[in-house]
């Protein structure tokens, strides 16, 4: 997917983060994780939407980037969805560039040392994608306020 400035009038992509309560019982995650993800991929490309999921226990934390409107758009559905409640919007912004801009979903590691791994969705669940490099220190302030937010931790600024 192409990095390109979703607002042309001042050259920015809208970033919002949220944190959700994940409400899908235990032994139906992987299957229904697996029809979530591969909609939203597929959605989110045609919208032009890029991000990162964190999921953790059981608690989602996403980052979108995109065209404002898709954007909000896309998080007044994720609001409606009963598989999510203790919805929180963390962080908004316009930015320079996306910081996500390859990645139509993927799992991030919980800490440090827990790999961050692009997602394939399946009609059985998901499964990790072959990884794309190293992140940049962009993305990494980012995935820290993921993180800290999906433990509960004070948030630095995104």
């Amino acid at each position: 997917m192409e990095d390109v400035p979703t607002n042309p009038d001042s050259g920015k992509v809208y970033r919002l983060i949220y944190r959700s309560r994940n409400c899908i019982p235990d032994a139906d995650r992987r299957v229904e994780l697996g029809q979530l993800f591969g909609a939203a991929r597929s959605q989110n490309k045609k919208r032009h939407i890029t991000g990162a999921l964190l999921l953790l226990d059981d608690y989602f934390v996403q980052t979108l980037e995109g065209d404002e409107q898709a954007v909000t758009a896309l998080l007044s559905k994720i609001k409606a969805d009963p598989r999510h409640d203790s919805f929180e919007v963390l962080d908004t912004n316009l930015v320079a560039t996306r910081v996500f801009a390859r990645w139509a979903m993927a799992k991030v590691g919980d800490d440090l040392d827990s790999p961050d791994i692009n997602l394939i969705a399946h009609a059985d669940g998901i499964s990790g994608a072959a990884s794309r490099g190293d992140s940049t220190p962009e993305q990494e302030g980012v995935l820290k306020v993921m993180r800290d937010a999906a433990h509960g931790r004070p948030l630095a600024s995104a």
